[in-house]
């Protein structure tokens, strides 16, 4: 099904006229772990719900209206841009930070003319053309903030839904910091007052004695001239029922039961994401030789010491890395793989995190996405999100969402995005590989054996 979006208008958004701005940050440094995300793409996810019983446009797109600006007056930073300090015409290093000038978020409302929920989830695969169609600036590259919204949310009805989508600028949020900016706007649409205590913080403090802001990094524009180009895709959402989750924790547990060195408890999702790396390194029928590499986003929040707030706006995440060889991971089986990952994860320490600033200070590194990366080689897997994330919880004031789906932003062979799912315990994986290889996984006994 070939369909597109219809845009219906666009406005812009800014803070409410009593938000008095000189009680609030004017600037905000950007960290090493926000500045490598320069010339990567926005974070996109949206949620889809069944359209409200007595359904009046105007009304609704009003309210919207209305409840995003009182929570962009929480989340101030999202309505502000980039700025970008140059450093003189010798010297190729510049610095950037986040400006709360209020410049505004966008706000688009769209229709998608003839499109059903049931068009949306029925699929066996993700329906791109329609669902990317749901996402505001798609293709706008973080460093672009400087001109570009930093937060834009377009609004789309379907023939019997609803489908609110965000793309919001990855050097200033990450997922825990986008799934708290949705929940906060879905607590306001539906009357639930905010406190204070549940506001976001975006103090650096920190870094205090680790690294100095702001930092001057090596950057030109020429650095993305390769642009990506990923090769034909497919995604396909992936669910797991609690029942499911159990027997594979179990099974990775006992297969490392009389392994002297393990004396610590695999968990659901370490379980989950070893099963996802042996399948798919399977399905893709790799030389024994081959490396195959596994990179998992890891919370830091709960690691740096002092910990920082869960609230905290800004990125705080970094790539953990497992790799072997595919004749190791198949060989080796499930309880050594979750084992090798919970052992990474573990590794991830605050004192880690703090050399990792340091060593990123001295000798900075953006991620760019270019066709010889050797990260999006076919070879390997990345895995981003939480299913910690309150998804599910987003009632707008007409109900609990049907489902959540992410836009075309850091697509690549490989990519997994993990969420909470619907029901109690359940966990989806957003799976985007090679049609390839999803139709190997479809036929593949061991790996259905447990959807």
């Amino acid at each position: 099904m070939k369909a597109h979006s219809r845009l219906i208008f666009t406005t812009t958004i800014h803070l409410p006229k009593s938000h008095d701005q000189d009680q609030f940050t004017r600037r905000i440094e950007l960290t090493p772990y926000d500045l490598q995300l320069l010339f990567v793409d926005q974070i996109q996810k949206g949620l889809l719900f069944l359209k409200p019983q007595n359904y009046d446009q105007s009304h609704l797109v009003e309210h919207l209206k209305y409840t995003l600006s009182r929570t962009l007056e929480i989340f101030y930073p999202l309505a502000g841009r980039l700025v970008k300090v140059e450093n003189g015409a010798d010297d190729d290093t510049a610095s950037f930070f986040i400006d709360c000038n209020n410049a505004g978020a966008i706000f688009s409302i769209a229709v998608a003319d003839g499109v059903t929920v049931d068009d949306v989830l029925k699929p066996f695969y993700v329906p791109d053309d329609v669902v990317y169609s749901f996402f505001p600036m798609n293709g706008v590259l973080n460093f672009e903030g400087v001109t570009q919204p930093l937060l834009a949310v377009q609004v789309t009805e379907l023939v019997d839904g609803i489908f609110i989508g965000c793309t919001m600028n990855h050097c200033v949020i990450d997922g825990n910091s986008f799934w708290h900016f949705f929940n906060t706007w879905s607590q306001l649409s539906r009357g639930i007052n905010v406190i204070s205590e549940t506001h976001p913080v975006f103090g650096r403090e920190y870094l205090k004695g680790i690294i100095d802001l702001p930092l001057q990094i090596p950057f030109s524009q020429d650095q993305i001239s390769n642009r990506f180009n990923p090769p034909p895709l497919q995604q396909k959402m992936i669910h797991f029922s609690k029942e499911k989750i159990s027997q594979l924790k179990a099974k990775a547990n006992s297969e490392m039961a009389n392994d002297t060195s393990s004396n610590a408890k695999i968990s659901s999702l370490q379980a989950l994401l070893a099963h996802l790396w042996i399948s798919i390194t399977r399905t893709r029928n790799l030389n024994p030789d081959q490396e195959v590499i596994y990179r998992v986003a890891v919370g830091l929040r709960q690691r740096l010491e002092p910990p920082l707030p869960n609230r905290y706006l800004g990125n705080a995440v970094i790539l953990g890395t497992v790799k072997c060889t595919a004749g190791v991971l198949l060989q080796r089986g499930l309880g050594w793989a979750a084992w090798e990952i919970n052992k990474m994860i573990a590794s991830i320490s605050g004192e880690e995190a703090k050399r990792y600033l340091e060593d990123w200070a001295k000798n900075p590194k953006v991620l760019i996405k270019t066709n010889g990366d050797l990260m999006l080689s076919n070879a390997n897997l990345v895995t981003g999100s939480s299913p910690r994330f309150n998804v599910y919880g987003n009632d707008f004031g007409w109900g609990k969402p049907l489902a959540v789906r992410s836009g075309p932003a850091n697509k690549f062979d490989g990519k997994l995005t993990v969420f909470e799912g619907a029901e109690d315990g359940s966990i989806d994986f957003e799976a985007c590989l090679s049609p390839e290889t999803l139709k190997g996984l479809a036929s593949d006994v061991q790996f259905m054996e447990y959807l």
